[in-house]
């Protein structure tokens, strides 16, 4: 049985000492006014009129349990408002709290890292995601000291050229979550074009995630000047390398290498098409380094001919690190989109930079140049400035 009082004991309390009956006091109806009690003494005090029957307490009214409760709450909501100057820029009625299961991310970020990635196949919702992570967790606090805001940390230089009003909301701002997360992706691949001509023409080598990460941490020229991922920019690449993992859940399959579906437009390069390593990911048979396979090893004879897969204008024609004697012809535009393919592991160039090539043109000869485990033609497709797979270009040799 519960310690505390009844309402019944509460109300007995209240009672004045001077109404409460005497402890003497037979349960029984009291007898009438000034008469002496029964078997009681002459000389005994009359006992004192009983109380009057109390009228029950009632329970709180519909305005105590309904209406109270709802002006207490709008007062509170109201001094909230009033402290803190509002709601924030971005809250919008209804916005779910759900998070997603990669790290813990709001699931309404998901669609949009998707989104940003299809523009450039070297770019995966994991790596914006990790970058995101890695430069403000996530927080879409106010400007910061350096001026950055929004959750990808944009300046407001820096918002000018990559931010839009992605969402439709009417507004472009960079504490918006979709707008600051399609602005970093147009940011990235911009950078992932630039590091990729530079590595196509041998000026650096290097995966191409780490050069793009490493030019937006410390810019293309510090890129170029080094021939790679620069000293100061390796902190930076490693800790949003460590993140890879935790969102890998938002990435998903991509067949298409980034490139359209050509409907076999360019020839054969070698005389048969016997694939030894197709593009995708890979280990690297030398370094070990699972990266993208940027084209795809055509096995070929030590001095087989390579020929140009279709007209254009040999672009570079020289010797390079990784690929050894290699060749680019730059094939025009396809659909307003740029074309170009790659020659590498020559053991020897036929063709200077500058010359014009018709399709079948010899080139030079298959070798093992550069970084290569025996003599193949490692052969490549950009188009609109990013790898692509090669196979879907190609005519088949029957």
């Amino acid at each position: 049985m519960s310690d505390e009082p009844t309402v019944e004991t509460l109300a007995q309390e209240a009672v004045p000492a001077s109404e409460v009956t005497s402890p003497e006091t037979p349960a029984t109806d009291p007898p009438a006014p000034h008469a002496p009690a029964p078997d009681a003494p002459a000389s005994a005090a009359p006992v004192p009129d009983a109380p009057a029957p109390r009228p029950r307490r009632r329970g709180p009214g519909a305005f105590t349990l309904l209406v109270l409760p709802s002006l207490v709450t709008l007062t509170t909501v109201a001094g909230f408002l009033a402290l803190t100057g509002g709601f924030p820029d971005d809250w919008s009625p209804g916005e779910s709290a759900s998070q997603d299961a990669a790290g813990g991310v709001n699931a309404t970020y998901g669609p949009w890292l998707r989104k940003s990635a299809d523009a450039c196949t070297v770019v995966t919702p994991s790596v914006l995601a990790a970058q995101i992570d890695q430069l403000t967790g996530w927080s879409n606090d106010s400007a910061t000291t350096s001026g950055a805001r929004g959750i990808a940390a944009f300046t407001t230089a820096d918002w000018k050229t990559w931010g839009k009003d992605d969402d439709g909301n009417g507004r472009s701002s960079p504490n918006d979550p979709a707008d600051a997360i399609m602005a970093i992706g147009r940011q990235d691949c911009s950078l992932a074009r630039q590091v990729t001509g530079l590595r196509t023409d041998g000026t650096v080598n290097g995966e191409l995630v780490d050069l793009t990460l490493a030019a937006y941490a410390v810019g293309t020229d510090a890129v170029t000047k080094a021939g790679g991922v620069p000293a100061a920019a390796q902190t930076y690449l490693t800790e949003v390398k460590a993140l890879f993992g935790k969102y890998e859940a938002f990435d998903r399959e991509d067949t298409s290498g980034g490139g359209m579906q050509a409907d076999a437009i360019l020839a054969p390069p070698v005389t048969t098409l016997t694939i030894t390593s197709p593009y995708g990911s890979r280990q690297h048979p030398l370094t070990g380094v699972t990266k993208l396979h940027t084209g795809v090893d055509f096995g070929a004879p030590q001095g087989a001919r390579v020929s140009a897969a279709r007209a254009g204008t040999v672009v570079f024609a020289a010797m390079t690190t990784a690929y050894g004697n290699r060749i680019v012809v730059d094939h025009g535009t396809i659909e307003g989109k740029r074309l170009q393919t790659t020659y590498s592991h020559l053991s020897a160039i036929d063709v200077t930079a500058g010359q014009s090539v018709q399709t079948g043109t010899p080139l030079g000869r298959v070798g093992s140049t550069g970084l290569s485990t025996g003599p193949h033609l490692h052969f490549e497709v950009i188009y609109d400035g990013y790898y692509a797979d090669p196979v879907p270009w190609l005519a088949s040799t029957g």
